[in-house]
């Protein structure tokens, strides 16, 4: 059940920028080893490379006396729009979309001298876009046998014409935008005002807009100005670490309470590992601490403007491993520096902040109120993920989303995993991904809090939890412990996993002792199974199996309620058509000995989704509520034993098959 998030005043404005960033850095991000792959090659084979080759590098010429092409230039004129282009149009209509988009971008390609990424991400989704369209007006209408026909005529009609347009219209325009945007950083540059975009640039990042500033404008200017002189200080306006080295270093040593204690963490992960993200709270915990990292940004840029280094390719994430990897042969000097100079800046800053502030503790868990206060809107996202969230069966794949799908989610689904498999459930599957990418097949789906309602309408079928700390974060413990509990309650399927922690709960405080009371004997009576129940919906079925427990005086007619509550928080669904309603940790003191009721109902009820044509009602004293839910375990975790009870035509036969939950 997905947690409904309120939409809130005031973000709607934010929220569609952060879409429009996420749409622009969808279509680069899945690219990016292939920008890595040109900026490694023409590091290392054009003829200012480390190792020339001319047949590689394209430059020279052959035997026969023609130029050599090399891998360079058709890399970054043909290759790397293409799959821009069409990774656009499949973002739009998938495969139909990808196909005609990169067959429109050839248009701009061939029409322009310079490298069309521009071009590509605007004629890849707007040509698929146009297709869907087109395609919705003959829906359901084509005669049975023209289909492919008309598909692949249609596309092949349309893709030639949006390329002539891209080729007469878009390139053109495309081209004067970028000879624009080149003059204007030309004039920041020649003008000393390029390290004035950190006013911009570094609070945009903390409000999760930095894809959409780097993916989507600083990237594709950087590669055709990279193209031009073999490197850009552009890539690493936004990508540089020491803005949030030094802000990080900085509470480290003059920090308070648990932000001091989790700094030196943060740094690893931001610095080695390229997760800025880790670095927000910090700064929404203290907003004047915007101040630091603006600091430091504007040093980083003018050591870079004064020592004229850059880098050959997009460093992604932004770890200083992968800024070292795609520095210039002749800039390592001037990175380093920017990187030192902007650290060196933040943390002088940062410090004299924090030694200045009068508060008397840093609490990174409140950074989520003060981020209200900040930005001014009311949110109730936070704290929207409680114990009383629970998915619709056993939890096998938690999502972290954030913007990019590899700066938060990947460092929460690292501290997530960890934590998981530290718990014992090595077989959870955890990963990250970008919002843009989300598909409604998770359990879980955890975001930070100001990207919450993006991600709920993707995955309305999930559990959503919303963090406002990537590294310690206690919603992860909650996390930790739903998974426990569904793995708990898939006991009901497999009897190699631990009782379902909706019912083991109840037992938290009985001891461990295998005796049973007096009535242990009897606890699934004849009177107690039922081959062909009446109910048609679930609510019906839980009162109907909670009935046959009242009925057999085993529970006080109350405990129904406790039933309907219990499913509320934690669904007792549990595979193979079976559902086992019981009563709340609060009920125990209705249950006035143990019993088990079966319900069975052929034709099927929905549950939650699920198919349940077994309703066990269960009530459990003591340890017997363990042994009871474990001979239950035994025969449903058995094909054949749930296939011999589906066609049992006798209560004996049932009986017979559930004779363990008497021994």
């Amino acid at each position: 059940m997905a947690t409904q998030v309120e939409a809130r005043s005031g973000t709607s404005a934010r929220v569609r920028v952060q879409k429009f960033g996420t749409f622009l850095s969808g279509m680069i991000m899945p690219n990016i080893g292939a920008f890595i792959a040109w900026g490694l090659i023409t590091a290392l084979f054009i003829e200012a490379g480390y190792f020339p080759v001319p047949v590689l590098g394209g430059f020279g010429e052959n035997a026969a006396g023609d130029p050599n092409i090399g891998l360079v230039g058709p890399m970054i004129t043909y290759l790397l729009p293409l799959l821009i282009g069409y990774t656009g149009g499949k973002m739009v209509y998938e495969t139909r979309g990808g196909v005609v988009g990169a067959a429109a971008t050839m248009g701009v390609i061939v029409g322009t001298s310079i490298p069309m990424f521009i071009g590509a991400m605007i004629m890849g989704p707007l040509t698929a876009y146009l297709m869907k369209k087109i395609d919705s007006i003959w829906d359901g209408k084509i005669r049975p046998g023209f289909e492919m026909l008309v598909n692949n005529f249609s596309a092949g009609i349309f893709a030639a014409i949006m390329a002539v347009f891209g080729l007469l219209a878009v390139g053109p325009v495309v081209t004067l935008f970028s000879d624009a945007a080149g003059r204007g950083v030309d004039f920041l540059v020649s003008n000393g005002l390029l390290p004035f975009t950190s006013v911009l640039i570094e609070p945009a990042k903390i409000l999760f807009l930095n894809n959409a500033i780097n993916y989507g404008v600083l990237t594709p200017l950087a590669t055709q100005e990279a193209t031009e002189n073999g490197k850009s200080l552009l890539f690493l306006l936004e990508a540089n670490p020491g803005p949030g080295l030094g802000l990080l270093l900085a509470y480290a040593i003059f920090g308070r309470g648990m932000a001091k204690a989790s700094a030196p963490g943060a740094i690893i992960i931001q610095f080695l590992g390229g997760i800025h993200e880790i670095y927000f709270p910090y700064v929404l915990m203290k907003p004047l601490m915007v101040l630091a990292v603006i600091g430091g940004g504007m040093a980083g840029i003018f050591t870079l403007v004064l020592t004229g280094a850059g880098l050959r390719s997009p460093a992604a994430p932004g770890s200083i491993i992968a800024v070292y990897a795609a520095t210039a042969s002749d800039s390592f000097v001037g990175v380093t520096l920017s990187v030192l100079m902007a650290a060196a800046v933040s943390f002088l800053i940062g410090s004299v902040i924090l030694k200045t502030s009068k508060s008397t503790d840093d609490d990174i868990a409140g950074a989520a109120a003060k981020m209200e206060g900040l930005k001014g809107k009311k949110s109730s996202v936070s704290g929207s993920f409680s114990s009383s969230a629970a998915t619709d069966g056993p939890i096998r794949n938690i999502v972290f989303a954030c913007d990019a799908g590899m700066g938060s989610s990947a460092m929460g689904a690292s501290v997530l995993r960890n934590k998981i498999k530290a718990a014992g459930f090595p077989d959870v599957k955890v990963t990250n991904l970008a919002i843009a990418n989300l598909k409604d097949d998770y359990d879980v789906v955890v975001t930070h809090q100001d990207l919450a309602a993006r991600a709920e309408p993707l995955t309305q079928g999930a559990t959503h939890v919303a963090v406002d700390n990537f590294m310690n974060s206690p919603r992860y413990d909650e996390i930790v412990e739903l998974v426990r509990a569904s793995a708990a309650a898939e006991s009901g399927v497999d009897p190699k996993t631990p009782m379902p922690a909706a019912a083991a709960s109840e037992a938290d405080d009985v001891s461990n002792d295998d005796s049973h009371d007096e009535g242990g004997s009897d606890v699934l009576a004849h009177e107690s199974v039922v081959l062909n129940g009446r109910a048609t919906t679930q609510q019906d079925a839980i009162d109907e199996a909670g009935r046959l427990l009242v009925d057999r005086g085993a529970v006080d007619v109350t405990y129904v309620a406790a039933m309907h509550e219990r499913e509320k928080s934690v669904p007792t669904y549990m595979g193979n058509f079976l559902a086992i309603p019981h009563g709340t940790n609060a009920a125990k003191d209705l249950i006035k000995r143990s019993a088990v009721s079966i319900v069975r109902y052929p034709e099927g009820i929905d549950w939650n989704g699920k198919q349940v044509k077994f309703v066990v009602g269960v009530a459990g004293v003591n340890n017997e509520h363990l042994s009871i839910l474990s001979a239950i375990a035994r025969v449903f975790s058995d094909k054949d034993q749930v296939a011999k009870l589906d066609q049992a035509t006798s209560v004996d036969e049932v009986l017979a098959l559930f004779g363990k939950v008497n021994a």
